[in-house]
Parts: C-alpha cells; sequence; structure tokens
C-alpha cells in the first residue's frame, strides 16, 4: 500500500486512543514493537508517542485493545491519501524531466 517515495510523515496512518474508554491495561505499548506508544505515569494513560513508526496499514494495536479504545482512519481514506500523494509525487517527477 506505501509507495517508497512517499515520506512516511506525509501519511497521517496511526492510532489514536480514547482515554475515556481505556482500562489503562497497557496492551497497546506491550504489543507495539515499533514504540509508536509511550506510557505518561502522570496521565496514567498510553500515548502516541512516535505516531510515523506505525506501519502503514497495521492497526493491529486496535485488535487487542479490549476497551476499543484505539482508533485509526479508515482504509479508505488510507486509500485515497496514498494515491493522491503518490499521483502528486508522479506528477512533480514528470515536470523535473520536463524541464530543460
Amino acid at each position: 500500500m506505501a509507495n517508497p517515495k512517499i515520506p512516511r510523515e506525509k501519511v497521517p496512518w496511526f492510532p489514536t486512543v480514547n482515554y475515556d474508554a481505556c482500562i489503562h491495561d497497557r496492551e497497546c505499548i506491550n504489543f507495539c514493537k515499533n514504540n509508536v506508544f509511550d506510557w505518561n505515569e502522570a496521565l496514567d494513560v498510553p500515548e502516541v508517542v512516535n505516531p510515523y513508526n506505525c506501519v502503514l496499514g497495521c492497526d493491529a494495536c486496535k485488535q487487542i485493545c479490549p476497551s476499543e479504545a484505539i482508533s485509526f482512519p479508515s482504509r479508505e481514506e488510507l486509500r485515497a491519501v496514498v494515491r493522491r500523494l503518490s499521483m502528486e509525487h508522479r506528477e512533480a517527477g514528470a515536470e523535473d524531466t520536463a524541464r530543460p
């Protein structure tokens, strides 16, 4: 789904935590090996501290969250953003090759 020529920071795919639903079990932190989350001791909640470490299309932390406190953009939104950015990248590349 990812185009390696699109900077990861341009694709808004990362989790959002609903703190009202969170049961503070740290499953998301224990599960994610990409260090997307860290624990905020002061607030006693998980925080998304490295959003662009999240693998495009991966929502496994959402699937394992027992309280359904984690959400992501829809897959359709992800596809639309990647398509748009890929098209912009191709157009920018065509402009660069057309210049003398």
